[in-house]
Formats: C-alpha cells, sequence, structure tokens
C-alpha cells in the first residue's frame, strides 16, 4: 500500500470555512507520535520511519498504532509505503521496540480535524511547536497511481485556495528536529 500526501502551510480559519462548505467533518483527534531510531541503520539517512501513535478522540479511551514509514518516493509530495497495525497494548508495543534496540528519537504533538472529500482524506494540523498545516491523503495499491492520485490531491487543493506550489516533503518530525537545531 502506497500513502499518497501532499501537505503545506495553511490558514486554518479561511480553510476551515471552505471544507465546512465542501467536505464531510470525520472530527477531532489528539496524536502524540513517538518516533524511533533503529540499532541496524539510520533512518534519517534512509527517509524511514518508526512510530508509535496515540490518538486520543473526545470522551473515548486513547488508541494506539505501530506505523513503519518507507523512504520518499515521489519528487512531488510525500509519497510512501506505508504498513501501520493497530496495537491492543501501547506499552507492550514500547517494550518490543526497546528489546530490539530501537530507542525513542523525538515526539511530535499535533491536533488533527479530518474531513472526506472526494475520497480523501484532509486534516488540518495544528502541530505543536510548528504551527497550522493542511494535508491530504490517499492510498493507492501499486506505484503507477501514485501520480494520479498525487495529480488529484493537489487540484482539491488548488480548489480549496491552498497554494499547492509550496508543499512540504519534509515530515512533521524533520520540520521539528530542524527547528530545535536552529535554536542550539
Amino acid at each position: 500500500m502506497y500513502e499518497v500526501e501532499l501537505k503545506c502551510h495553511a490558514d486554518h480559519d479561511a480553510l476551515r470555512e471552505r471544507l465546512d462548505a465542501r467536505a464531510t467533518r470525520r472530527g477531532t483527534v489528539t496524536q502524540t507520535d513517538t518516533y524511533y531510531d533503529a540499532p541496524h541503520r539510520d533512518f534519517a539517512e534512509t527517509d524511514e520511519a518508526v512510530r508509535v501513535r496515540v490518538e486520543q478522540e473526545p470522551n473515548d479511551e486513547p488508541t494506539a498504532k505501530l506505523t513503519y514509514k518507507g523512504p520518499l518516493l515521489d519528487a512531488e509530495s510525500k509519497t510512501r509505503e506505508e504498513h501501520e497495525t493497530a496495537v491492543a497494548d501501547e506499552e507492550a508495543a514500547r517494550g518490543l521496540l526497546d528489546g530490539l534496540g530501537f530507542e525513542p528519537a523525538a515526539t511530535v504533538e499535533k491536533e488533527r480535524t479530518a474531513y472526506a472529500l472526494d475520497g480523501y482524506t484532509v486534516t488540518l494540523d495544528l502541530v505543536t511547536g510548528l504551527g497550522e498545516f493542511v494535508e491530504i491523503e490517499t492510498e493507492v495499491e501499486t506505484e503507477a497511481g501514485i501520480p494520479d492520485a498525487r495529480d488529484r490531491a493537489r487540484d482539491l487543493l488548488d480548489g480549496l485556495g491552498v497554494d499547492t506550489d509550496e508543499t512540504i516533503r519534509t515530515s512533521y518530525l524533520g520540520l521539528l528536529l530542524a527547528t530545535e537545531r536552529d535554536v542550539q
């Protein structure tokens, strides 16, 4: 499975109005993503990621997922192979990674409001320490489907008034680490 994603800085107030008029609002969640360094290779060099995500919806119990993200596959988007599974016990997942020699590298926290729009998920992300972003994503089965999915995502964002000439291919983790390096 391939996740085809575009990300841009965005003014949430203006974009929320357009999304409310054109899309179906799914709800808001808080996500805390802990990313891990691998003992056998440098994920910063290979452009991969392993994370444990804890997601909390209002009035619900938190849920956890374990995710692997492969290297970027497309020069114009954040498209990559992705494998994700729910885990029943967050601490057991962390223990498994620890036992294999993986070490926590950084944590990214965000509030995410999701919308469904023409087969895509559009999210308004408020990322702690980084600000406001919009992401649009969908999944395709094969690499051959990537260009069409990416172009359609770009068209949908353009239709929402988002400047897609300024897409960001760097992950929130990468942006956060770069910000921390700049501060030091």
